[in-house]
């Protein structure tokens, strides 16, 4: 079977594609995380394997349940979803929706880990430097890890800087017994 996020792509693409033409971003994406969350649940996930739940039976459930989150065209994507039997990859599809989302709008997920926690002084160096850097509004998410000794470790997709001092402890015992 196909990766999820394979599976997923073209779905969320679609969706943010009608997003993007209708200027409803923010709408759509709360709707497509609704209906993910409705999906998650282990009562649901069981029904969305079951041969006696119609496709039809199943999207009525999911846009019920989502309310009017979900909106028309919210409900339309749903049941097109459910007749493809693709319901299982809703949560792919809201993460890659808002990946699509976020460079569309000019903004990167930014994740520092550091030894101890940051001040909001420290945060809003850090993230007016990023944003020099990558040239996009950074949303900074702070995380901290006693093991990394000293330093930080800042990641954004592919990009990844680590100033930890255990990885400079490391790279000097590493030439040290080369």
């Amino acid at each position: 079977m196909a990766d999820k996020t394979t599976i997923a792509r073209p779905y969320a693409r679609a969706a943010f594609e009608e997003a993007r033409d209708t200027k409803q971003l923010e709408p759509w994406s709360q709707a497509l995380h609704v209906a993910a969350a409705v999906v998650e649940d282990a009562r649901v996930r069981a029904l969305l394997d079951n041969p006696r739940v119609t496709p039809e039976q199943l999207a009525q459930l999911v846009s019920g349940i989502a309310g009017p989150k979900l909106g028309e065209e919210g409900a339309n994507f749903v049941r097109t979803l459910a007749v493809n039997r693709r319901l299982p990859v809703l949560p792919e599809i809201a993460e890659l929706f808002d990946t699509l989302k976020d460079a569309e709008q000019g903004v990167a997920d930014v994740t520092v880990t550091s030894a101890a926690p940051l001040a909001a002084r420290q945060q809003q160096a850090l993230s007016g430097a990023l944003e020099r850097r990558l040239k996009r509004t950074v949303r900074l998410h702070c995380a901290t890890d006693p093991a990394l000794i000293g330093g930080a470790v800042v990641k954004s997709g592919d990009l990844v800087i680590d100033g930890s001092l255990r990885t400079r402890l490391e790279r000097i015992a590493y030439e040290l017994t080369a």
